[in-house]
Formats: structure tokens, sequence, C-alpha cells
């Protein structure tokens, strides 16, 4: 057995350009390439794919942009590939597959993972609830998608079936990483601190580049993004990682680059919850041992959950939305006005058809510092975008706020301009419904070229964590000066369902009390509050290992990625929007900056 084994972070979602095959495959000593293609919102989209055509619903990109030109290569390197592009239909991506190797006469075995998909049992889900929510569970006719989330586990399997390629439906998105971890070192259900270190490394490397340099707060440092470097990973038998990228590449690898993704959408540190472990990161040390070569250990693991996760989604209505921009003069009160007249018209033609007014409305001014709520600078901009959408019950409903959209063109107040294309089209909300599923529910098989078996789940006993609350020691209060967060810290963002997680992470370790202190919830509420429900919870998780905070805020992205009208739904820039926020710190320290 190896001390490490190496593997690189091919792919962070469906659609994400295809150059890192031939990046990765060409580093010496690479054993896996693993494959992140799903979301939520692409579940949805392929399931309507599966219900068109029976043999869609997979990311066809995995064969076309990885498969197709690369698998002489993958079978000369002898990388395995592990991917859960298969999305809602694996065995016809398996299919997929199997027919190029077949065609090039190549020698490579295909597994294929199923039994996420739970579509066809969803009429027994009608008495569940929404785990986050609370929410009963809409029309089960209406469920276009039904998935659990499957862990690492399935994966391992496959590979000590032979696969050379391992394809699943819905899983983690570290579970590939994981489960060629288990595979390689014989980790056991019970090993919790070893799974959580491969669940880490899987969660570092599962978004592609953004551990590289992509995303990163010091985005100068990334130097020459059009040649970036995506990371790979070398992993020994306890857990513990280094991080890099390929020589020759763009991007970096450094403390800030790695632990921004450690934090990224984990909600609270302590108690990450995967299918094989309950993860706790806030121990976790983060450390630099070479130029871009981050050491990565201490991942603590606990008892796993009894129960997957699943996640449903349904169609709830339309949305319809455009942008345009003004330039000039009071370009932001011009779009304002603008918007208020589009309402006027589309709610006028929305009476005169005996239709519902929309159920809900959006209006941003992109440039007029509409994002920072109550940190607004009011910049009087001489140019901005507008940003202007609604949901309706109906299509027709949400196309004619478009359609008036359009036939304003030349009413609009001065200085309206938009880039020339079709106009836009009402698109269907997607939601998500999310439960908890026993694990004995899901029946879970392989599919190795058509030997076939089932998986079985190994219940862990262990006693559950005791999660104290911890916090900084209270900072010095004597002789400060305010520096925006930025000069102290590194932050990064993200949803998790309709709630948003802010990660910061301090440069260096004396700056963290500070920050934590200029951070409680009276600050982020008046930073964040215009985003935010009545009601929603606001939560600060510490973790020393990396001298980090985790922000987690309920109900503050409009409903989510799928169903939002924001221009941001995924809160993916709401780090930003807080690294100006001012820290005070002694006089001393900022000299020091």
């Amino acid at each position: 057995m190896s001390k490490t084994i190496r593997i690189g972070g091919a792919s962070g979602y469906w659609g994400e350009s295809m150059m890192a095959t031939p990046q990765l495959l060409a580093v010496e000593g690479m054993d896996y390439l693993v494959y992140d293609f799903l979301a939520e919102i692409t579940m949805s989209i392929l399931a309507r794919a599966r219900a068109a055509n029976p043999e869609a619903g997979y990311a066809g990109d995995f064969i076309t942009g990885v498969l197709k030109p690369n698998l002489r290569q993958i079978a000369e390197t002898k990388v395995k590939i592990l991917t859960n592009a298969g999305g809602v239909n694996p065995h016809s991506c398996g299919a997929a597959a199997r027919a190029l190797i077949a065609e090039a006469g190549l020698d490579l075995k295909v597994a294929v993972i199923s039994g996420d998909d739970l579509l066809e049992a969803r009429d027994s889900f009608g008495e569940f609830k929404d785990m986050f929510s609370g929410q009963a569970c809409p029309d089960t006719a209406s469920l276009a998608s039904v998935n659990a989330y499957l862990g690492g586990f399935p994966v391992a399997q496959a590979l000590a079936g032979g696969a050379d390629i391992v394809i699943t439906g819905r899983s983690v998105d570290s579970a590939v990483t994981l489960g060629a971890c288990i595979h390689a070192f014989d980790w056991q259900p019970h090993d919790l601190d070893k799974l959580a270190g491969g669940s880490l490394a899987g969660h570092i490397i599962e978004c592609g580049p953004q551990a590289s340099g992509g995303n990163f707060t010091d985005w100068k440092l990334a130097g020459d993004i059009a040649n970036i470097g995506y990371p790979f990973i070398d992993i020994d038998g306890e857990g513990a990682f280094t991080c890099a990228k390929p020589e020759g590449t763009g991007g970096v690898v450094n403390v800030g680059t790695v632990s921004e993704q450690m934090v990224y959408e984990i909600g609270d540190p302590r108690a990450y919850l995967l299918p094989d472990v309950t993860c706790d990161f806030s121990q976790v040390s983060v450390t630099a041992v070479a130029e871009n070569q981050v050491r990565v250990a201490n991942a603590k693991g606990h008892k796993p959950p009894s129960q997957y996760k699943v996640c449903a989604t349904y169609v709830d209505g339309f949305r319809a939305g455009t942008m345009m921009s003004f330039i000039g003069l009071e370009a932001a009160a011009k779009a304002k006005h603008f918007a208020e007249a589009a309402f006027s018209r589309a709610r006028a033609v929305l009476r005169a058809h005996n239709l519902p007014d929309y159920s809900e409305t959006s209006v941003e001014v992109i440039g007029d510092d509409s994002q920072f709520g109550q940190a607004s600078r009011d910049p009087q901009a001489r140019e901005v975008v507008l940003k202007i959408a609604a949901k309706h019950d109906m299509q027709a409903g949400a196309g004619a706020l478009l359609k008036e959209i359009s036939g304003m063109g030349l009413a609009t107040p001065a200085g309206l301009s938009i880039f020339a294309g079709s106009r836009a089209k009402p698109s269907p909300v997607v939601r998500l419904f999310s439960f908890l599923l026993d694990k004995d529910k899901v029946d879970i098989a392989l599919d190795i070229d058509g030997q076939t078996s089932a998986f079985t789940e190994t219940m862990v006993e262990a006693p559950a964590p005791a999660l104290a609350a911890q916090t900084p020691t209270p900072p010095s209060a004597a002789g400060t000066v305010e520096v925006p967060l930025v000069k102290l810290a590194w932050g990064r963002s993200g949803d998790k369902g309709n709630k948003a997680n802010i990660g910061v992470i301090a440069r260096e370790a004396a700056y963290l009390p500070y920050i934590w202190a200029a951070l409680d919830e009276a600050a982020l509420r008046a930073r964040f509050g215009h985003f935010m429900d009545e009601g929603s919870a606001l939560e600060r998780f510490y973790l020393p290992g990396s001298h980090a905070m985790n922000i987690l805020i309920e109900a503050a992205l409009g409903g989510g990625g799928t169903s939002s009208l924001r221009n941001d739904p995924q809160g993916k820039a709401y780090a930003q929007i807080l690294l100006d926020h001012p820290i005070s710190i002694p006089q001393q320290l900022a000299e020091t900056l």
C-alpha cells in the first residue's frame, strides 16, 4: 500500500471548462481524477431532459469533453476517473462511456452506482416536512426529481471491483475523493477521523480552481487565470494532505486559497454532516510548506447521520427578468423610474386579463450600491445596470412584464442602452424540498460492466460529540484605529439552500479577536439586513485551528439559487460586501500592516 495517493480536482460544476483533464493527466504520479458536475438546479434541468428523452439526464460534457478526447491517455496512464456525471440517469451515462471505450478498442471497466434516484417512490414522501423550513411536502405528483445524497463507500466498492471509471448519480460532492481514499487505505466505517480528513480533501478540490486562486480575495496573486492550474492533493493514510497545482500553470495555492475553500458553504464547522461521517473542521491547521504547496491536517470525525439527505425539486410558477444599463447624470434615478413604470404597465395588463398580481418582484440597481444596504456610500454613479424581475403563477403573467419592458424602449428616461439580442423569456421557478430518509430505505446497487452487486451500509456506533461554543479571547480596546476587514482577512461566501454562508479567515492569528469583536450580530445584521427575511436567525462559529470564523444567515437569499429573483441568488458576493467593514485594531498593530 502506498504512503500517499494523488487525486486531481478536474471539475466543479456542469459547464466548467474542460481544460483540467489533460493538465492533470500530465502530472507525474496522478492516481485519480475526480469530477463534480451536480447542483440542485442541475438535477432539475437533467430531470426535465430525461422526461423529454429517456436516454438523457446526465452531464454530456463528461462524455464529449472528458472521455472522448482523453480516453487513450487515461488508459495509458492508468489514472482512475471518478464522477457524479450520471445525474438522474447514471446507467445511460455508463452506456455512453462503454460505447466510447469499445469504439477505441480499449480495456477499461466502467462502474455505475445507482439507487440515489427516488422519483418512482415520490408518492410515499407526502407526509415529510422540509428539514430546514418545516413546510409540508408539495403535491408529490409535481416533484421532478428526488435524489438521496450518497457517500464514498459505494465508490470504494466499485474500485475494489476493478473499475477504472466510476459514475454515480447524486452523491455529496466530496464522496468521489473520499471513495478513492477508502479504497487505497482500506479505511473502515469506524475510522472517523480519517474519513473526516478524506472528506475535507474532497471538499478542498471539489470546486476545481477555487482552491488554486479562483474566486480568491487577493485575486491579483492568481496571475494568469486563463491558464489557471487545477488543484491536486497528496493524501496519506491518516487523512492529512498537501494541496498543490501543476507546475507552469497560472493561479496560486496558499493558506488563503485553501482556507477560503475550507470554510466555503459548510454551515457549522464543528458538525458538517456527510453520509459517512460528521466532520469537525474547527481545529484544522492550514500551513504553507513550499511555494504553491499547503499542508492540511487535524480534521476530526464523529458518528455519521443515520439518514440520507434527500433533495426534491418541483416547479412553482414562473419567473421573468432582464438587465439593462442607464448612462448619464441621475442614472440610478432614471433606472428606478423606468422599473416603476414597467411594473405599472405590466400590472395593468394582468388586471385586463383577470390575472393575479405578481407574487414577488425585485428591482436592483447595480452600480448604485444596491447590494450594500446600510453600508451604501451613495455613489451617484453615472452608469448603472438595472435588474428587474418578478414571479407569477402563470407563464403569461411573467411574460407580460418582459413584453412591457421591451415596449417602453421609446418612452424611457434618457440613457437606456441594451446589448442587442433576443427578448428574455419566462422560466420555471424551481424550488427545493429537502428531507431526511433512513438509510435502509435507499437501495444502492453497482453495475461493473454487467456484473451487478448491492451495497450495504454499515451503521457506526459512536458517542455524539460535545459541541461546546468557543470564542476568541476578547481584544484590547486601548488606542485603536479603524482599518477595512480586507487588510486583516480573506473571505469567501456561498449558499446552503436559502442560507448565506460567509467564511472569514484572519491573515494572522493576532487579528482574529478584533475581527470577531467587530463582526458581532448587530454589525452583521446592519450589513446584511436588507437581504434577510424578518426573523432570520444568524449564527457565528469560531475555527481556532485556522484562525477563522464562519457566519450562517438563514433566509437571506430570497429562496436560494433555484428560485430567487436576486442578482446574487447564491450569496457569492456577500464576503465582498463585508470586506470593507471597519475593524478597530490597536495603532501599534495597524503600523505592521
